[in-house]
């Protein structure tokens, strides 16, 4: 095969190679809803992580004899609140983030010299009158530059999801993770919340607020029909990271 036309041919179908699995099965479920996704083990996920943080030292139980309290009880009833690994709470998600700035800069700068000549090392006579001026040399220079800039931002996100208990940490603090999707249509949305809270942080209806939850990580996306209307092509995210203009 002609050398041109082999350079040809792969550049036809290099972007068939980066699509890959991803566009053969968009092409299998043409017409169809997006499928669910099957409950499973969140810590069975590949990308699933243990969490490790510098942790106290731990605190020995003390029991008091002819005493109904023990030592780190929150009371003298069961409590009804997420405590275990497998638990499940209720995570009311309460995002709301705006921003507005607004700059301008305006900068001006103006300069003039001038420099005259009345005695050239006494050889004037060798120069007529008429070239000879009190302003042989005039410079002028004028810069002016204005910059203006403006961000308008405004997100909110209000729901609530429940999140498992996937691990307790030694002094006492739950790692949790939801995941919630709705499908609509050909539309599915996805809510992913995870994070660390503290067991007194839990409300007592077995909930809790967004706020309170340290290393949070909240995902807000969608995929489906209109999603894919809304991304470009493979080819032109391919030459948007190829082209250097």
């Amino acid at each position: 095969m002609n050398p041109k036309a082999l350079r040809f041919l792969l550049v036809l179908l290099a972007p068939l190679a980066l699509a890959g699995c991803g566009a053969a099965d968009r092409l299998a479920n043409v017409g169809r809803a997006p499928a669910l996704s099957a409950i499973d083990n969140p810590t069975a996920s590949p990308g699933y992580k243990p969490v490790s943080l510098p942790m106290p030292p731990p605190e020995q139980p003390v029991y008091q004899a002819n005493s109904l309290w023990r030592s780190g009880a929150r009371g003298f009833f069961k409590d009804q609140r997420a405590m275990r690994i497998g638990d499940i709470l209720t995570v009311k998600v309460r995002f709301s983030d705006s921003a507005n700035i607004n700059n301008q800069t305006t900068r001006r700068r103006s300069g003039e010299e001038e420099l005259g000549v009345k005695r050239l090392f006494g050889v004037e006579e060798f120069i007529p009158t008429s070239d000879i001026s009190t302003d042989a040399v005039n410079i002028n220079s004028q810069g002016e530059s204005t910059g203006a800039g403006s961000v308008r931002r405004s997100e909110a996100l209000v729901t609530n999801v429940g999140a498992v208990i996937t691990q307790i940490l030694p002094n006492g603090n739950m790692v949790v993770e939801g995941r919630q999707e709705v499908r609509v249509n050909f539309e599915m949305r996805e809510l992913i919340v995870a994070g660390i809270v503290r067991p007194e942080d839990v409300e007592s209806d077995n909930t809790i607020q967004s706020t309170k939850i340290a290393q949070a990580r909240i995902s807000y996306g969608g995929r489906g029909q209109i999603t894919d209307v809304q991304q470009p092509r493979y080819g032109q995210q391919v030459m948007d990271v190829l082209l250097p203009f």
